[in-house]
C-alpha cells in the first residue's frame, strides 16, 4: 500500500447534519486540512457554510467515514454521533 505525504493545501469537509435554528438553517459537518482522518466538528449558518467550502475550494468527502481495521478502530466516533446516541 502507498503511503500518501501530508498536503496542506488540500482540505476536505465532510457534512454529518443538517438542522434549523427558527428561520436559519444550519449545517453541521467535519473540516479537515492535509488528512481527512483529523477533522475540526464545525457548525455554520447555509450561506456561510457555501463560502467557507468556496473559499477553502474543499473536497467533498462521503458522509459515513471509514477506518482501517485495525488502525485505530476504536477511535472511529464523533461528536455528532454521541450526541444522537441512546444512554440506558
Amino acid at each position: 500500500m502507498q503511503q500518501q505525504t501530508f498536503d496542506p493545501t488540500r482540505k476536505y469537509v465532510r457534512v454529518t447534519g443538517q438542522r434549523s435554528s427558527g428561520s436559519v438553517a444550519l449545517v453541521e459537518f467535519e473540516f479537515s486540512v492535509g488528512e481527512p482522518a483529523l477533522a475540526v466538528e464545525l457548525i455554520m449558518p447555509e450561506a456561510a457554510f457555501a463560502q467557507f467550502c468556496a473559499d477553502n475550494q474543499v473536497i467533498f468527502l462521503d458522509t459515513a467515514p471509514t477506518l482501517p481495521a485495525g488502525d485505530g478502530a476504536d477511535f472511529g466516533w464523533n461528536l455528532h454521533a454521541a450526541t444522537h446516541q441512546r444512554f440506558r
